[in-house]
């Protein structure tokens, strides 16, 4: 199996089935002598995992980060980061039966057309339990983001027909987790809860949306043709499970937009160029333009759902099928350390490349 590895100078390769002893990953690329806060990976990781409020899976997984390799007393080698979480609360008899069957929307029938071979415990390599070892490793990359002035934040910003009316740029990140649905405005919060709670009651999921913004991202990052800074965040945010869409800066509302009113005009401010709009969300060419990165992030609604649907089996018969075991009824809640993550190693590795350019 290839495509297990993401980046290029800051790259990650991960490993490892839901319901196998571990995942994991190793870090190649990372910066040496960078003193990390362990606390704070962990931190991210917990916003991700299982089990953390009755929105999500109630599936139990500590999520507990072990590094074996690359840090020394909390400062990186610059050696390969290798590191484990292993898988603790695996209830694979709740797959069994559908060893022989192609879940609808899932990766069941592709994967075994693929391979001749499928993992059905959860998804196997293609379940989402793989998305930890990412915010691990993003974990990292914001670390070191963050001594180089750059923020990244992320929160969710739609849940099926519920909008978040706020701007990106009058979102405080520290309204983001002072609800359980990470969304930064209490009210819709609270809104968006009681409509995930009643979907799952009815045995249903329903999408949503995730907003990501990067903040004081140097100018020059990124490449003009093939790794566009804009093409590595859609591949990146296309890459994570249940992704549907994605869009940056003012996105689809383009087309409705004429030339003149969507130019983003450059003016100077104190002793730095900038533009008075950014619908462009901080990308041009290709390349970072020093403004606010902004974008979004479909999520369809999860696929496995717990009401009669009809599919057929290994052998082409058609069956019944319904989804039984633990399973998020709306995965944006989740979902926003994974998006915060993959933004940052991409920003990371483009920067990293930006470096390695010389100017004479």
């Amino acid at each position: 199996m290839a495509g297990n590895s993401f980046g290029e100078l800051f790259k990650l390769t991960s490993f490892g089935e839901s319901h196998g002893i571990a995942i994991g990953g190793v870090i190649d690329g990372c910066p040496s002598n960078f003193e990390l806060d362990l606390k704070e990976i962990q931190n991210q990781l917990d916003r991700r995992k299982p089990g953390q409020s009755v929105l999500t899976t109630q599936r139990k997984e500590s999520d507990t980060v072990e590094f074996i390799s690359g840090i020394f007393e909390g400062t990186t080698l610059g050696t390969p980061i290798g590191f484990i979480l292993k898988n603790e609360d695996q209830k694979s008899k709740d797959y069994d039966r559908i060893g022989q069957v192609f879940r609808p929307s899932h990766a069941d029938y592709t994967t075994e057309q693929k391979y001749g071979i499928r993992d059905y415990r959860g998804g196997g390599r293609s379940s989402a339990r793989e998305t930890a070892v990412r915010v691990v490793a993003g974990a990292i990359a914001q670390q070191i983001l963050r001594k180089l002035g750059v923020e990244i934040y992320a929160y969710v910003s739609q849940v099926g027909t519920i909008k978040l009316k706020k701007e990106y740029a009058d979102v405080n990140p520290i309204d983001i987790d002072k609800n359980i649905v990470r969304c930064p405005d209490p009210e819709i919060a609270e809104r968006m809860a009681a409509y995930i709670k009643e979907v799952r009651a009815e045995g249903d999921t329903v999408g949503g949306m995730v907003t990501c913004v990067a903040k004081n991202c140097p100018v020059g990052i990124g490449e003009p043709v093939y790794d566009r800074l804009n093409a590595d965040l859609a591949k990146a945010m296309f890459s994570i499970n249940a992704v549907k869409g994605f869009e940056l800066g003012s996105g689809f509302d383009s087309i409705a937009m004429k030339g003149s009113v969507h130019n983003d005009s450059f003016e100077k401010v104190g002793d730095k160029i900038s533009t008075k709009t950014n619908f462009s969300g901080g990308i041009q060419g290709g390349i970072s333009n020093g403004q606010d990165i902004y974008f979004n992030v479909a999520f369809k609604p999860v696929a496995t759902i717990i009401k009669n649907q009809t599919t057929v089996n290994t052998a082409g018969e058609p069956v019944e099928f319904k989804g039984e075991g633990r399973h998020d009824p709306c995965v944006v809640p989740r979902a926003v350390p994974i998006v915060d993550a993959m933004c940052a190693l991409v920003i990371l590795d483009h920067y990293l490349r930006h470096k390695a350019t010389i100017q004479f």
